[in-house]
């Protein structure tokens, strides 16, 4: 049975003038472990689809499985990074990265030593009494990512986590979050627009076509890519060739998606 399993799902959203349907018949499962990526043209229903799955919003028909039982009871289990880091300004980095862990009640000397050792791990070691203003941009965003993993979810959704930062800053934190998820043997789904970060970071990627949104191709990334860090995989052959092959999909449907 896999890890995670995404069935039928259909969402359409209703006003009183009129109905838009965003997902049609989307079905995927991800392994424990796995990275994957949701690519698509915009309005293709990437966010709406994380949405679901995190079962912040309820499809209209369809269901979710985490471990073979419905998302809506593994609420502590879901982790998210999103493109803003949401730490609170008046609070410290350590009162930001302990909140999750404060909130779910699982806050004790242990979950905290344990998350100010992943702070020092990944390369914030003294900024604990720090307020976020102090901090980068791709700094907050690695405190983000601290207080995510702190309450050790077993599915991290990351929405467009790096889309804000400078291209050079990006490249480091793919890396960063690449190998300390691989490290903490997390499983995680990616929505991005950017192929090159699709292909860099996941082990698939789906790419979804628009209006409503479906599961248009699924591209296995290939192992050699795979086995190097996001910013090495750039740099092989490899990745070009892979880049090519989905660009070519995304143009034809977002050119399919401008004429309708």
């Amino acid at each position: 049975m896999s890890f995670l399993q995404v069935q039928h799902i259909h969402h359409t959203y209703f006003t009183k003038a009129s109905a838009t349907t965003a997902l049609s018949g989307i079905s995927l499962t991800v392994e424990e472990g796995e990275f994957v990526s949701l690519l698509g043209p915009s309005g293709c229903g990437k966010t709406t689809l994380l949405s679901i799955i995190s079962s912040l919003l309820k499809p209209t028909h369809g269901s979710v499985l985490l471990e073979n039982k419905p998302v809506s009871t593994s609420k502590n289990e879901i982790g998210y990074m999103l493109q803003q880091d949401y730490l609170f300004p008046w609070k410290t980095i350590e009162e930001n990265i302990l909140l999750g862990l404060k909130l779910s009640k699982r806050l004790n000397d242990k979950s905290k030593s344990a998350a100010l050792n992943l702070l020092n791990q990944i390369g914030l070691k003294g900024v604990e009494n720090h307020l976020p203003k102090q901090l980068s941009g791709g700094m907050r965003q690695r405190a983000a990512l601290v207080r995510t993993l702190a309450t050790e979810p077993k599915l991290l959704m990351l929405d467009e986590p790096f889309s804000a930062l400078d291209y050079q800053t990006k490249l480091k934190l793919e890396d960063l979050v690449s190998r300390t998820l691989d490290e903490f043997g997390k499983t995680a789904i990616l929505v991005t627009h950017d192929i090159g970060e699709a292909i860099a970071m996941s082990d698939r990627v789906f790419l979804l076509s628009a209006k409503p949104g479906k599961i248009h191709q699924i591209f296995e990334i290939p192992e050699v890519l795979k086995k190097l860090s996001p910013f090495e995989a750039r740099n092989h052959e490899a990745f070009q060739g892979m880049f090519q092959v989905i660009w070519k999909e995304l143009e034809s449907l977002e050119s399919r998606h401008e004429n309708t």
